[in-house]
């Protein structure tokens, strides 16, 4: 198979681990966690105890030192469960912001973030996006101002996922009054640090499980030693993070689709209708052959992508591609797996409703796909066209 190319046994075993763990232990609490619209922060912790979050990471910081395919097959398989939270708050935490914290922080944030970090003790969120900065970041209004040997941070985030949940968030304010992309700063601002507070906990129309937040800092005093990375460097920074953000961004949305696409097999395999079962009727069988041709191109771009980025390059327009492709993907899945359900599918009892519900913000969150053309358009343009 041509997986073959990319994936060795121990990727294999990865996501037989991951597979298993989603349908046995996560999948029966689906039902609760979204009536809950929350899951229980012990799900990282115990994510944390089958290595599953330090996968990519050093031995030194309780890491494994694998490469990039070994957390896309961990994201594709957490969509077994049926629900958004497992796949959402993980990759939150351990594929978005910890790892600003281990390219740019010091050995001691490393140490006191990272380890705990990778056990599931401490959970992390990235606070970017303000109520009047979506995805231009360069706007950023959030202030950290130096007070002695120290910082205030002044300002509100909002759209923070596990915004509810984190014990310390890696916050990107502006140091410096120069406008645009030059004077940003990564900040981690632990819980409980007084005027940083969670203003409320975000109502959603999918996701349900993966807590959203809004998140205000009233003079906050942070120590020097807040300060992640290079002072007036964090826009540079936020670039890194979103290459690896949106190739694991599409690693979630190619599982979410095999899974709306195994739906519809399964739902088309058993209803009978005019006479004999969906499956047999050629409209069916031709919705279901453009729906697989759908998913295995995600899945094939997703993987030659991965494979640069782990032979050392930063494909960003690929990476975009990708990212686009694959949003795109699940949501037109889930919508067909939805429509071959028929007024079933509708139904909350029926996982396909949440399946397409979950689906839709992936078109948004890390990049939304304007932003994902402009990138591809740019770089195409650039190049006039050639490869």
């Amino acid at each position: 198979m041509w997986k073959r190319l990319f994936l060795s046994e121990e990727h294999e075993e990865i996501r037989r681990l991951v597979r298993q763990f989603a349908e046995r232990e996560l999948q029966p609490h689906a039902e609760e966690w979204e009536a809950q619209e929350f899951m229980p922060s012990d799900v990282l912790r115990r994510m944390g105890e089958l290595g599953l979050l330090g996968l990519r990471y050093p031995a030194e910081y309780g890491g494994q030192g694998l490469d990039i395919f070994a957390s896309i097959v961990v994201y594709e398989e957490l969509a077994r469960c049926r629900a958004a939270g497992p796949a959402a708050v993980a990759a939150v935490h351990a594929e978005i912001a910890l790892p600003l914290i281990l390219k740019f922080g010091t050995e001691a944030q490393r140490r006191r973030y990272l380890v705990p970090g990778l056990r599931g003790e401490k959970i992390a969120c990235l606070a970017i996006t303000e109520p009047d900065t979506g995805s231009d970041v360069a706007a950023i209004r959030t202030r950290a101002v130096r007070d002695g040997d120290g910082w205030v941070l002044d300002g509100a985030k909002t759209f923070i996922s596990n915004g509810a949940r984190a014990d310390f968030a890696v916050v990107l304010a502006r140091t410096s009054p120069e406008g645009g992309h030059r004077g940003l700063s990564h900040f981690i601002v632990e819980k409980g640090t007084p005027g940083f507070r969670v203003a409320r906990q975000l109502k959603k129309a999918g996701q349900h499980s993966a807590d959203t937040a809004e998140l205000q800092f009233d003079q906050v005093r942070l120590p020097a030693d807040a300060l992640l990375g290079e002072e007036n460097r964090g826009f540079y920074q936020t670039m890194w993070q979103f290459q690896t953000e949106r190739l694991i961004a599409a690693a979630v949305d190619v599982g979410r689709a095999r899974v709306a696409l195994e739906l519809a097999v399964a739902y088309a395999g058993t209803r009978q209708a005019f006479g004999g079962l969906l499956a047999e009727k050629q409209v069916i069988r031709h919705r279901i052959a453009d729906m697989a041709t759908r998913v295995e191109t995600a899945r094939r771009l997703l993987y030659t992508t991965a494979w640069e980025v782990k032979s050392g390059g930063q494909p960003a327009a690929a990476i975009s591609m990708c990212k686009l492709v694959a949003a795109n993907t699940a949501l037109s899945v889930a919508d067909d797996a939805l429509q071959i359900h028929g007024g079933y599918g509708y139904m909350q009892e029926y996982p396909v409703q949440r399946l397409w519900r979950d689906a839709r913000v992936s078109r948004i969150v890390a990049g939304t796909d304007e932003i994902m053309r402009e990138i591809i358009g740019r770089e195409v343009i650039g190049k006039g066209g050639r490869e």
